[in-house]
């Protein structure tokens, strides 16, 4: 449990760590700007996110312009799995 919080925290601190480098800001879930979102909230608004695959094409369907905006917070890592 105390490497998930771990990871969690991490994970948190570098998308806060990123968006005041870049001064750039987030919403809420209160629909506010913000530069320090919580990263729970970051992996509900994926939620929508899914991966189609129609013969044997895939797709990645209800990626947002704000989903795209995020994305560009997260590490390469991160975006190699939407882009």
């Amino acid at each position: 449990m105390s490497i998930c919080l771990l990871v969690y925290n991490l994970g948190q601190r570098e998308l806060r760590n990123t968006l005041k480098r870049t001064s750039n800001l987030l919403k809420n879930q209160l629909g506010k700007p913000t530069n320090t979102p919580t990263l729970k909230w970051i992996f509900q608004c994926f939620q929508g996110v899914h991966l189609l695959t129609i013969n044997q094409s895939q797709k990645v369907v209800n990626l947002t312009e704000e989903r795209s905006l995020i994305l560009q917070f997260l590490p390469s890592c991160c975006q190699k799995y939407y882009l």
